[in-house]
């Protein structure tokens, strides 16, 4: 009988242990490793990985390797080899950025270069998915699958994983309401839930808006510190609710709120970047540092979204050029892009010029 959790649930299982520094077991034709995520392990776990023998290496981003002059010998990651005797506090260095100026001296590194990297570019990923930070112990092991029965861990054969990886989760609509808002009274809030049990993604609707012309669209993602605690080192909260008064002043509009915080990367490391730029660097600087691309976020989602709701054709609030392409990639027609131009404070006005200087937004 088909009871047992499908590749996108047993990824999600994975993502939910290495979040509790839980060891997983990744396969493939390459082998198989023992994979933990660097942020999250404990030293009595590090040390029974230690005692198994073999190769410990910390799988890290190409990004994070030009930081730490750690030569990338795989060109989009680096696996540095861990020394025999480095603590937890050196693992913890050596994976974070914030640490660097509290533990300025952790190299040098000695990179490993001979025989596959795939489980460990797989191992970054989903610490990446997982909204950790891209660093992983990776340990490879003789025997994965009687490993992770032996010792009750996840099991992901990458062959069917890498593809699936690659796919948006399907998303199912849950439940929606009347929530009368300050912006529109008549407003609806759709919930829709991804198949693999990730993060829940929000539909406002306001007014009735026909499904047969472009309705005026915001994807939004999620920002706590912006939209809830009124952040004023982003333009988000003001965004947001500029966004909604548009559309109750126009009678009708649908807002996607995704979670995907800090451009996708999450909250905890995006909290990092902001020490990082406290420290000096950029909003896009910081999040090469933590090892992420610019920006993270799956758009898909919203284009998924908005097909579920009816709608085929927006008229994009945003002043970011990049969403209008992807919808568009994605079946989505964008008629018109209307600008967004609220919320800049003395505070975020250097965050605001690096976003048109170099992620291409029109302010």
């Amino acid at each position: 009988m088909p009871l047992g959790p499908t590749i996108l649930e047993r990824l999600n299982r994975a993502r939910a242990d290495l979040r509790m520094g839980v060891p997983v077991v990744l396969m493939s034709a390459d082998g198989c490793a023992l994979v933990v995520a660097a942020e999250a392990v404990d030293a009595a776990r590090l040390a029974g990985m230690r005692a198994m023998g073999g190769d410990l290496a910390l799988a890290i981003t190409d990004r994070r390797a030009a930081t730490l002059k750690a030569r990338a010998y795989d060109g989009d990651l680096a696996r540095i080899a861990v020394p025999a005797d480095a603590p937890m506090t050196w693992l913890r260095a050596v994976a974070d950025p914030a640490r660097d100026l509290d533990a300025p001296m952790k190299g040098p590194f000695h990179s490993l270069r001979d025989g596959s990297a795939s489980l460990h570019r797989a191992a970054i990923r989903l610490a990446k998915s997982a909204h950790l930070l891209p660093a992983a112990l990776v340990l490879p092991v003789a025997d994965g699958p009687a490993l992770a029965a032996a010792e009750g861990l996840t099991l992901i054969d990458m062959g069917q994983a890498g593809p699936a990886l690659e796919l948006a989760a399907p998303l199912a609509p849950v439940v929606s309401a009347r929530l009368p808002m300050a912006a529109a009274e008549k407003g609806r809030l759709h919930i829709f839930r991804p198949g693999d049990g990730s993060e829940e993604h929000y539909a406002i609707e306001i007014g009735q808006p026909p499904r047969d012309t472009p309705v005026l669209a915001r994807l939004h993602s999620a920002c706590f510190t912006g939209d809830v605690l009124g952040s004023l080192k982003c333009d988000c909260g003001p965004q947001l609710h500029a966004a909604l008064e548009q559309m109750g002043a126009e009678g009708a509009g649908v807002l996607l709120y995704l979670n995907q915080e800090g451009r996708g990367i999450g909250l905890a490391n995006k909290m990092r970047a902001y020490r990082l730029q406290d420290q000096g660097f950029d909003t896009v600087e910081a999040n090469h540092r933590l090892g992420f691309e610019d920006d993270e976020r799956d758009f898909r989602i919203g284009a998924g979204i908005l097909r579920q709701m009816g709608f085929g054709a927006v008229r994009l609030l945003t002043n970011n050029p990049a969403k209008c392409r992807m919808l568009e990639a994605n079946g989505i027609a964008v008629t018109e892009r209307v600008p967004l131009r609220v919320g800049q404070t003395r505070h975020n006005a250097a965050y605001l010029a690096t976003k048109a200087a170099k992620s291409g937004h029109l302010l």
